[in-house]
């Protein structure tokens, strides 16, 4: 027996008596797991998009400048005219972004006011001599129309015609609007300088272009004022409908029929900002004006024109109070 032998010897490589163990590798990834991956990377991705997007809208929203008062301009233009026409709808639109409100105010077309350069007449000749004067001007002498008479600035301008209406509600996919009475004429203006018989039955309806255009148009069997109203009520229909998020994809769609038809001084950014005050104003709280009958007094001019009188004394505390802050 060799005493001097070392009993714990040095192993010499290669001859541990453990057997080593392989490195682990992980088991392949089954198709649903690659998958359910790919799908978590696609939802980051999209809010992120989502996130950015917001961040831009509410840095737009933020720079939105101090109230904006925009004066829409329905236009009776028919076929073969020019834009020399008197204006069927005049309504002020009144946005402010903080803390948000929309007004919209009607004024009826048969107003007597002051035009700049033309002496008193109807409210709605002076898109019509504006554009006598000077083809394009017509929104212009508009504006400054309802600025002198009103006491309120107007800082944009809308003007569009009876195809313009029609397309742009019916490229948003039409307005769902909730009629309180029905609504019928046997004399409803035809484009050939005809008429023709309409009836809108009471009740929600789902309204394309053209049933939308009567229904804002009619003013037989009615007054002028409850016209107004209707108008009203579908612009306010269409606001809701496009600035709720379900209906976003349909934004390009009537952005192209308003650049096609509707002539404005609006621009992209100007109508997004709109767009975000509006929903966050929220439609059912969009305050809505009509000057009626409680603000005029009816008139026969000296030719036997029957118009209505501004009570000034009523009408500009409420401009005052409503659309200047």
């Amino acid at each position: 027996m060799n005493v001097n032998a070392n009993p714990n010897p040095t192993r010499r490589r290669g001859t541990s008596p453990e057997k080593r163990r392989p490195t682990a590798r992980p088991a392949p990834r089954t198709p649903l797991q690659i998958e359910r991956l790919q799908g978590c990377l696609v939802s980051l991705v999209t809010l992120g998009l989502v996130l950015s997007a917001l961040a831009l809208l509410s840095y737009v929203l933020l720079r939105m400048p101090s109230p904006t008062n925009i004066l829409i301009l329905g236009i009776d233009r028919r076929p073969g005219q020019g834009d020399a026409t008197r204006t069927d709808t005049i309504l002020l639109l009144h946005a402010d972004p903080g803390p948000p409100r929309m007004v919209l105010l009607s004024i009826p077309r048969d107003l007597w006011v002051t035009i700049p350069g033309h002496g008193e007449e109807r409210v709605n000749t002076a898109h019509f001599y504006g554009e006598l004067a000077d083809p394009g001007s017509g929104p212009v002498l508009a504006a400054e129309t309802v600025r002198q008479n009103f006491g309120v600035p107007v800082h944009r301008t809308l003007r569009l015609d009876f195809d313009a209406f029609r397309g742009v509600i019916d490229a948003a996919g039409g307005v769902d609007i909730d009629v309180p009475a029905p609504v019928i004429d046997d004399a409803y203006p035809t484009e050939d300088y005809g008429t023709m018989r309409i009836e809108i039955p009471a009740g929600m309806r789902h309204m394309d272009g053209e049933t939308a255009l009567r229904y804002a148009r009619s003013r037989h069997g009615s007054s002028d004022f409850d016209r107004a109203a209707r108008q009203q009520q579908i612009l306010v229909a269409l606001a809701k409908k496009l600035t709720s998020p379900g209906n976003w994809l349909l934004a390009p769609r009537v952005y192209n029929a308003l650049q096609d038809a509707v002539e404005t001084d609006l621009s992209f950014r100007d109508l997004v900002r709109l767009g975000l005050t509006w929903r966050r104003a929220g439609a059912e709280n969009v305050e809505q004006i009509v000057i009626d009958q409680a603000l005029t007094t009816p008139y026969r001019t000296a030719n036997g024109a029957a118009v209505l009188l501004p009570r000034w004394d009523l009408i500009i505390p409420l401009v005052e109070a409503q659309l200047i802050h």
